[in-house]
């Protein structure tokens, strides 16, 4: 059955799967959402005698229904190939009384690889399938990892250019020199003086630039987004849910129709929607455990029902998750409030307007599946040093963050549901607060003094986006503020103020 998308700000917009992609953002600022969410139409034992790349498609095919068979496989394969270094792709490991599932394991070293991995490929094919000869500019706000993971995708597709700002002081040292050393002719990078929520922002006001569009395309482009507000990046996501519960029955740990719990650490909101998607789709899914760092903007809006980004930004040890405006709530907002674009619309501009929102009762109480709650930065270097001094297993920051949110809910509700825990980064990213968490003596190390230490200590290689960006040269230095971000954009590719 053919699924159409419209946006979260007007049901009048309809468009397919390929236009979706292409797109990015809906001309009105919202976000693709699928007219219907498909129901699996495979029994659970049946995908669990199969692969990832196999359960990906019997996912990705529900969703993706103007892609044909060998095109959307023809994607799958070329995304989850050798650029991970497990053929398992996503890994279980069971530790203290939780499975971790492993989303670490690409090119990037971060969760984001599931599904930027795949995303070029699809957005090359919705290309070819809707005529389209500009030149597809993606454009990107990162935290941390988007950034690296988009950067890795799209470096050297034909086609595409790739232009990504993150905050300057506001990612870690090792994302930062992943980005900054990235090859290709048709990548930018740019610091930008501000917060991630700064970035994000102005990516959108870009999006949302008519004139600059028109100019654009006069001139051979168009803008696309790798951010999870595409609906390309949000399905690949919903796969590793599904695998991740069949790998358990295939292994036996939980009978067919047991439910799981499933714990994410949170900040754009799109990795735990993705799991929203999966529960709604069949997949046998108890409570979603949305876990925040001190910037608890998600936890007291599941314990309020209002969201309130009028705080202090602060800077965490999970830098991927310092995020005050969490884009992909939006598509939850909508489907609580019955799908009601106008309604949707209205809150949205509350939230530019005066950086806040309340729903009614009503839609609180269809958050019935979401737990919310927060780890603060002490709580997280606990969680870490306790972890592997009781297991020898190490996590990183953003993991110990859904690990402690998970020992407290455990606590607070009893319930003894086995759980996923999303681990959404190698600790080798943040090879500093990973190993000062274990002992407040390695904090005279250097980041790559660390890394080896870190590889010793864990029994794991040191991934090899570590190795390569040890003495890689900078390539992109580029700085601007926040409100010069069209300027540049407009720079890179080299548009000139014609037509009028």
């Amino acid at each position: 059955m053919e699924i159409l998308y419209n946006s979260t700000r007007n049901n009048g917009i309809r468009v397919k799967a390929s236009e979706a992609i292409l797109k990015g953002l809906s001309e009105d600022g919202g976000l693709f959402v699928p007219d219907h969410i498909p129901m699996l139409d495979k029994g659970l034992k049946d995908l669990a005698g199969m692969t990832y790349q196999e359960v990906a498609y019997e996912v990705m095919k529900l969703y993706l229904t103007d892609f044909t068979e060998e095109e959307l496989k023809d994607c799958i394969v070329k995304a989850y190939d050798g650029k991970f270094d497990t053929e398992a792709i996503v890994p279980l490991v069971s530790a203290d009384g939780a499975y971790y599932m492993e989303l670490f394991h690409g090119a990037t070293i971060a969760f984001k690889d599931m599904a930027l991995s795949i995303l070029p490929h699809l957005m090359i094919t919705a290309a070819k399938k809707n005529g389209v000869k500009n030149e597809i500019v993606i454009l990107t706000a990162t935290s941390g990892d988007t950034g690296k993971a988009a950067l890795a995708g799209f470096a050297g597709v034909k086609g595409t250019r790739i232009v990504v700002f993150y905050p300057k002081n506001g990612v870690s040292p090792v994302q930062e020199k992943q980005m900054i050393t990235q090859k290709g002719e048709n990548t930018y990078v740019v610091g930008i003086h501000g917060n991630f929520d700064d970035a994000q922002t102005g990516v959108k006001r870009i999006f949302a630039d008519r004139e600059l569009a028109e100019r654009m395309d006069r001139q051979g482009f168009q803008f696309s987004s790798a951010n999870s507000i595409n609906i390309g990046r949000l399905v690949p996501q919903i796969v590793y849910y599904v695998y991740s519960y069949v790998r358990l029955l295939a292994e036996g740990k939980i009978a067919e129709g047991d439910k799981i719990n499933v714990v994410v650490p949170t900040g754009n909101f799109g990795n735990i929607l993705a799991a929203f998607y999966a529960k709604n789709m069949g997949l046998p899914v108890g409570k979603l455990i949305c876990a925040s760092n001190d910037n608890k903007v998600l936890y007291d809006f599941f314990r309020t029902g209002i969201y309130d980004k009028n705080r202090e930004f602060v800077l965490t040890s999970s830098p991927s998750m310092d995020i005050l405006i969490s884009s992909n709530l939006e598509r939850l907002i909508y489907r609580i409030g019955g799908e009601d674009g106008r309604k949707n619309a209205e809150l949205m501009a509350a939230l530019a307007e005066e950086g806040k929102y309340g729903i009614t009762e009503e839609m609180q109480a269809r958050l019935e599946d979401f737990y919310g709650n927060y780890a603060s930065g002490e709580e997280t270097a606990e969680t870490i040093r306790e972890l592997y001094e009781k297991t020898g297993y190490v996590i990183d920051t953003h993991t110990a963050v859904a690990s402690c949110v998970y020992r407290k809910y455990k606590e607070e509700t009893g319930d003894g549901t086995p759980a996923v825990i999303a681990s959404t980064a190698s600790p080798f990213k943040f090879t500093r607060s990973v190993m000062t968490a274990i002992d407040g003596k390695y904090d005279a190390m250097s980041d790559f003094e660390l890394a080896d230490e870190l590889a010793s200590l864990a029994r794991v290689p040191v991934p090899a986006a570590i190795e390569e960006i040890r003495t890689a040269p900078v390539r992109h230095d580029h700085v601007c503020g926040k409100e010069e971000m069209k300027k540049t954009v407009e720079g890179f590719l080299g548009l000139k103020n014609i037509g009028h």
